[in-house]
Order: structure tokens, then C-alpha cells, then sequence
């Protein structure tokens, strides 16, 4: 990129943050948003009417509103709503805060030291390890190693793998996986504890075992583990950017892509067990304990059987769980979990070491592996094997015959929020690290046997409207409309969110807001398929329950009367009107979520909740007392904890409606990003690469420009996520005009937003 061009776009980035987080002008403290929504504004009845009732710009409207100052005068009662906060699970656990006086940074893992001691040590990516006492009264961590200063930290990179001595409690020795750059390389080296403090690792004491070069940040693998055998096994990913472009997995002479057994026991560096499957193989690396992993970045071995349990990330559309055997072959990049990927010879799966179970995308995105439960806390749980998920948060736990290897059952048990890693106690109790947190959960059981509450089966049912099919909702729900709303096919949307009574919502000017517990925001969708109203879809529900936020879907009947709920999600075929298709109608198909995908856009890192912040809200509504700034009229009724000041709201952040009159070319495009993208594409979000799409994040500071991309290159030529100047090799704008598995965002979507894709494209030709 030319100095020229570098000044030009920080010259756009500054008038851009300029205009997104300032009103248009200002009387009297007030201030309208930029404009209406995407051409349909909602009242509180739900009734569309015209998009040009809008405002002049700093002035109110009082225009046969009875001279009212706010669109909202009284703040609603929350009544009548029947969804139960606290839904029990079928096999009746619960996430609760292990260690809750103390918080991690960004741990990545947690175990314990088979030395007898009751003492939990925890992974910080940044390159330390703390020790702590199994104790929830514990106030304070030692530090038990450090090493940030060789430790190479960020995205997939860090401080990712420890494994203490089968015969700790003796030797004193254990092993660690770290990261280092320049060049870009993992590394598992020895060490012993301090000879005078069991809570202390001798500093000094570091013998290197084996070094593995990176050709890729990402698919780093990570996890080492003793095996039943004493022998150290250690996860390697494929290394590759994309679906493994080097074939790693597959090539029998690297270690990438593959589970690596070697005997480190004793050895000053290490030695190949003669029994290893594929030891004096011609063209085989010796170490190889099994192959065709795309990136084992957690794996166990079960207390009971001694099996080898991992979870393997998929590519575009599968994750999978696999029983490592040895010599086992886990077909990857050939196979992606049970289907096709790169398959040009047209193998058969019965070739393979297929997975136990794979996921689709719908249900997970990036699995963490886990532990088979052998503690003697929670009875129903004993032999299940627990494993989540990172980006949704999903916990499942898998029941499997161990005489006739095969799955019976998966259950989903609950959620917590981005999990780096389960662990085991000494007693072989379960724990969960959250990552963005920092913060350790135990997986209990709850003390009621009650399975919780029941979501109604019927819209009808939930209270959320006083006459369903009139759509009238409960009089205790507040209408809202957002300035940059997510793509969903050309369906017009309807908002409302309600506030239990006695509560507030703590406002945040520039991050995530946060709710109370018993929140509820509904957003209804309804489509033009060529009658004379349109079509109602289905009306989504997520509810702050009492272990989180969960989403659920209902369906429209045909008779357009009630909804009924769909906790599996589903499809249905539609014919749309679209003037632009053969005879003014397209075919599409329109998704359902279950109740998994809903958390997979609901992402902890943009707070669960999306379209209630501050840049989203910051808008004028419709209300029947007059138009007002939702910031406004909400901060009147007394919805936050602390009242904001109403001469302040005019310069606050506000993003603009990417097909709305108001705003110029940066600030739509980066406004359609934020409301499409940024969910996931943010600081903490569950994608596997640094790419910033917030619009308040200044352009040169967003890991977009001119950055070679890590995810795949899609066959561009010169390709890069963005390329100034030219929107044909930039990978961003290629993923938003395809509907394939490359497709962004992932979900729910199966017709391109042919205006979206226009305006990121002009704007990417334009810098």
C-alpha cells in the first residue's frame, strides 16, 4: 500500500468515527439518529408505516403529539409472560463459578497434579501457570511458572498444553506445549518443580523435547497427555490455513495433523516406543500415533477404559468426536467428519477411522474436547463423555457401548460461555474454562431433581402477546427498531424487548449492555409472497434465564393464526416476490434455527445480545406519542441502572442504515459490517483469526487490509481479506456473494444480499 493511500484512509477512518459516534446536530440536548430503518419503521401496535417519517435533524417533532417531550412517558409492567427462567436439563446439571474470588487471563487450560495434592494449575495463554488450592474459599493464585517472556501469544498461539509426570509425586517433573516466533514454531520441553516449594517450577530447569515449525497461526494443536501406558502424547493440527492446502494431514513423513506417542520417561529428549503402529515404516514418521486430524486441540484419556477421546475442529460444516485408536486414520482432508471434502478419487469412508459423532455447523463451530466423567458427585453422569463447543457454548453429554463402539445417546446439558477446555479434579469431579471470562466452572448437580420449567409449546402459550393472531403484543413489551439490521432474505422484522419490573439494564456508551436476569427480546419476521399481507415466518424469543441466555424459534401455522415452537429448527420452500426474478417471483428456502444456532450469532464476546447497544438504538422510533430517540425515551422511563445525561446522547455512537439517505460511503459500508459481521469478527469472538469489524474500530487497526487471509484464499488472485482498490481478490466481499459453504455470515441465510454486496464492493473499490 502506497504512504499516499495509507494517509487517505486514515483521513476516512477519523471523518468516519467522527460521523459514527456524533449526532447530526443538537437542540436542547436532543438529537435524531442518522435516519430511519431499512425502509419499514414499527410502532409499539406493529403496524408498519411510511420510512419517510422522520425528523428534522435536532429538532423534535411535536406535530399533533400533544406537545409530549418523550415518546415514551411511563415505563410498561412486564406481566402475564409464561417462560420459565430455569429449565433443568435432561440429565440435571449445572454450571456453577468454581473458584469465584479469583479471574484468569485467558485461560487455556486446567488440570490437577497426580502428586495426591488437592491443587488445580491453570494455563494463562500469555505463558504463565498458576496453582491453586481445589478450594472455592481460595482468594489467591501462585504463580507456578512463568515464561511470558518466550511465549508467542494471541489467536491459536500461546501457552496450550501441561502434563505432569504419571509418577509426579516422586520425580517432579512435567512437560509443557508452548509457542515461539521468528520463526513461527511449537515447542513441548521438560522441567522440574523447585526442590523447596511444591507450589514453584525450578525456572532454569527447561530441557527442550521436540520442535515442531508452524507454517500457519492457526491449527496449532496443543494438548499433551500421558496415557495409561506412561507414554506422552501430543496433538498436532493440520497447521494449514483453510482446509490443510499442504495436505499435512495426510502425508505420512510431519507430524502435522496427527497424534504424536513417544516415550519421554527418563529420556533426555525422547524415544519412539517399538510398538508405535507405524515405527520403521518406510516413509512414515515414527512418532505418528494416529492421522487425518484437522486440529485435536483437546483431547483425554478415560480414567475407567483408558480410551483416547478427542475432539477434532471441522473446516466449513462438521465437527467431529473421534475414538483415537492406534494407527487409526481419521480421514480429514479427505472427509470432513462422515463428508466429502477434498475427495477427487472418489474414496469410501470404510476406509477411514470415521468419528463417533459429528456436528453440524448449526450445532457447533469450533469443539472443544473433553472428559469422560468418572467423578462421584452426579450419578446419571458416570460414563458419559462431556465435551462443548466454543463458539456456541453448547455442552453435551455423549453415552457410548463400549462393547459394541457405538454412540447411544448425545445429550445437550447447558452452556457455558467460550470453552477453552474441560478438566479433571483429583477425584475426577468436571471443570469448564471460560476463556473470555477467565473464570473456571464445576459441572454439578443441581440440588432440585425438578427438570425445570417447560417452554410453552404454542406462541399463544408464552404470554408475549395479548391476541396472538392479531399480533398484539404484551403491553409490558417496548417496540424497537435498529439502525443497521442483519440480512435475513429480504424479511421485514419486527422488535420488542421487555425488562422485568424492579430491574435495569446496566448501559454501556461503547460496549456490551448488560441485562437482567428474566429479559426477554422477541423479534418477529414476516415476508411479501404475493398476498395481500405478508407472510409471518417465524417469531424468535431470547430469554435471559437464570443459567443464561437461550433462544428459542416458533413457526407460523399456515392459517397465520399461532405459532408452534421448533426446538430442532427446519426448513421450508417459499415463493418470494422479487421483481428483479422471471415472472416477479424467486424460490428460496427459508431456515428455522434450533435452539443451539440462536447462541451461535448470540456470541458471549458481543454480550449475547446484539441489536440492543448503543450504536443500534441511538435512533428515532415512532412512537404514538410522538417521534423520539430511543436512547431517549428509554433513559426517561428509567431503564438503566444510572440515568444517563440527555445533553451527552447526541455524541454517542450511532451507526447509520446501510440503505438509508443519511451517511456517506465508509460509514454505510462499515455500519452493514458491523450489523452482519461484527457478532463474530470482534476482540473474544469465536473466529479463528483478528479481523475487527466494529465501526468504531479505526480501519488501519481492524486486521483487514491488504492481510493475507487465514482462512482459505477461495482461488482469488492476490488474495487478501481486503484489498484496497480492488473487491475481486478481496475475501471478504467474495464470501458475502456466495451462497457455498464459504458463505459469511455461515447461517440461516440461502439468497445474497445483492444491495449488500454492491455497497462493500464500492467501498472496497474506493479506498
Amino acid at each position: 500500500m502506497t504512504p499516499g493511500r495509507v494517509r487517505s484512509l486514515i483521513a476516512i477512518s477519523l471523518l468516519a468515527l467522527v460521523a459514527l459516534t456524533c449526532g447530526r446536530a443538537e437542540e436542547e440536548g436532543y438529537t435524531t439518529p442518522f435516519g430511519p430503518g431499512n425502509g419499514i419503521v414499527l410502532p409499539a401496535n406493529g403496524m408498519p408505516v411510511n420510512a419517510d417519517k422522520t425528523l428534522t435533524p435536532g429538532k423534535p417533532d411535536l406535530r399533533n403529539r400533544g406537545g409530549q417531550p418523550y415518546g415514551l412517558q411511563v415505563r410498561p409492567k412486564l406481566a402475564g409472560i409464561n417462560l420459565p427462567l430455569d429449565r433443568g436439563t435432561p440429565s440435571n446439571l449445572a454450571f456453577v463459578r468454581g473458584l469465584p474470588n479469583l479471574t484468569f487471563s485467558a485461560p487455556t487450560f486446567v488440570t490437577h497434579a497426580p502428586d495426591g495434592t488437592d491443587r488445580l494449575f491453570v494455563l494463562e495463554q500469555g505463558g504463565r501457570i498458576m496453582v491453586v488450592p481445589n478450594d472455592d474459599q481460595a482468594t489467591s493464585a501462585k504463580v507456578f511458572l512463568d515464561i511470558r517472556a518466550q511465549v508467542w501469544s494471541g489467536g491459536e498461539h500461546g501457552l496450550l498444553g501441561l502434563a505432569f509426570d504419571p509418577d509426579y509425586a516422586t520425580t517432579g517433573t512435567f512437560w509443557i506445549y508452548y509457542s515461539v516466533t521468528s520463526p513461527h514454531r511449537s515447542i513441548v520441553s521438560r522441567w522440574q518443580v523447585d526442590a523447596k516449594d511444591p507450589d514453584k517450577a525450578d525456572a532454569t530447569s527447561e530441557q527442550v523435547v521436540l520442535t515442531q515449525a508452524q507454517p500457519y497461526t492457526n491449527h496449532n494443536g496443543g494438548m499433551i497427555a500421558f496415557g495409561p501406558d506412561k507414554m506422552l502424547y501430543i496433538g498436532f493440527g493440520d497447521g494449514g490455513s483453510g482446509g490443510d492446502p499442504q495436505n499435512n494431514a495426510q502425508t505420512t513423513s510431519v507430524w502435522l495433523g496427527k497424534i504424536l506417542r513417544i516415550d519421554v520417561r527418563g529420556q533426555a529428549t525422547y524415544a519412539v516406543p517399538k510398538d508405535n503402529p507405524f515405527a520403521g515404516k518406510t516413509g512414515w514418521a515414527p512418532e505418528i500415533w494416529a492421522l487425518g486430524l484437522r486440529n485435536p486441540w483437546r483431547f483425554s484419556f478415560d480414567r475407567a477404559t483408558g480410551r483416547l477421546w478427542a475432539g477434532d475442529v471441522g473446516q466449513n460444516t462438521w465437527e467431529e468426536v473421534d475414538v483415537i485408536v492406534k494407527g487409526g486414520n481419521y480421514a480429514w482432508r479427505i472427509f470432513e467428519g462422515t463428508h466429502n471434502y477434498n475427495n477427487p478419487t472418489n474414496r469410501q469412508l470404510s476406509e477411514f477411522d470415521g468419528p463417533v459423532l459429528d456436528l453440524n455447523r448449526t450445532l457447533a463451530r469450533s469443539i472443544t474436547g473433553g472428559y469422560v466423567y468418572r467423578g462421584g458427585a452426579i450419578d446419571t453422569l458416570r460414563g458419559h463423555y462431556v465435551y462443548g463447543d466454543y463458539a456456541t457454548g453448547n455442552v453435551w453429554a455423549l453415552s457410548y457401548d463400549d462393547q459394541k463402539n457405538v454412540m447411544l445417546a448425545n445429550t445437550l446439558v447447558g452452556t457455558v460461555s467460550t470453552i477453552s477446555s474441560f478438566g479433571e479434579t483429583r477425584d475426577g469431579e468436571l471443570l469448564v474454562a471460560n476463556y473470555n471470562a477467565g473464570q473456571l466452572y464445576r459441572v454439578v448437580r443441581k440440588g432440585s431433581q425438578d427438570p425445570g420449567g417447560k417452554i410453552p409449546a404454542k406462541l399463544s402459550g408464552t404470554g408475549l402477546f395479548q391476541d396472538t393472531a392479531k399480533l398484539v403484543p404484551n403491553t409490558g413489551l417496548i417496540a424497537y427498531d435498529v439502525n443497521s439490521p442483519l440480512w435475513s432474505d429480504d424479511a421485514a422484522k419486527q422488535r420488542w424487548i421487555g425488562v422485568p419490573d424492579g430491574t435495569t439494564i446496566d448501559f454501556s456508551e461503547d460496549g456490551n449492555w448488560a441485562f437482567p436476569v428474566g429479559t426477554i427480546l422477541v423479534k418477529h419476521f414476516e415476508i411479501d409472497t404475493g398476498g395481500a399481507s405478508l407472510t409471518r415466518l417465524e417469531t424468535r424469543v431470547l430469554i435471559h434465564e437464570t443459567n443464561g441466555w437461550a433462544g428459542y424459534t416458533y413457526v407460523w401455522n399456515a392459517a397465520q393464526t399461532d405459532a408452534d415452537l421448533a426446538l430442532d429448527g427446519g426448513t421450508t420452500a417459499l415463493k418470494v416476490k422479487d421483481p428483479t426474478a422471471p415472472g416477479g417471483f424467486r424460490n428460496q428456502t427459508w431456515t428455522f434455527p434450533d435452539s443451539a444456532s440462536c447462541m451461535q450469532c448470540h456470541t458471549s464476546a458481543a454480550g449475547f445480545v446484539l441489536g440492543v447497544r448503543t450504536s443500534q438504538v441511538h435512533r428515532t422510533y415512532p412512537y404514538p406519542l410522538m417521534d423520539d430517540d430511543q436512547l431517549r425515551s428509554w433513559n426517561n422511563i428509567g431503564l438503566f441502572t444510572s440515568s444517563l445525561d440527555e445533553k451527552r446522547i447526541h455524541t454517542m455512537p450511532q451507526l447509520v442504515d446501510p440503505r438509508g439517505p443519511y451517511g456517506n460511503l465508509e460509514q454505510k459500508a462499515r455500519s452493514y459490517l458491523e450489523g452482519n459481521c461484527a457478532q463474530c469478527h470482534r476482540p473474544g469472538g469465536p473466529t479463528p483469526n483478528d479481523m475487527d469489524l466494529r465501526a468504531s474500530t479505526p480501519i488501519l487497526e481492524a486486521g483487514l487490509l491488504d492481510v493475507a487471509p487465514t482462512s482459505g484464499d477461495l482461488g482469488l488472485t492476490t488474495p487478501r481479506r481486503v484489498l484496497p482498490g480492488k473487491k475481486e481478490s478481496s475475501v471478504l466481499w467474495e464470501r458475502m456473494r456466495r451462497l457455498d459453504q464459504h458463505r459469511m455470515p455461515p447461517l440461516g441465510s440461502s439468497v445474497v444480499d445483492q444491495p449488500g454486496v454492491v455497497l462493500v464492493g464500492q467501498w472496497i473499490d474506493g479506498l
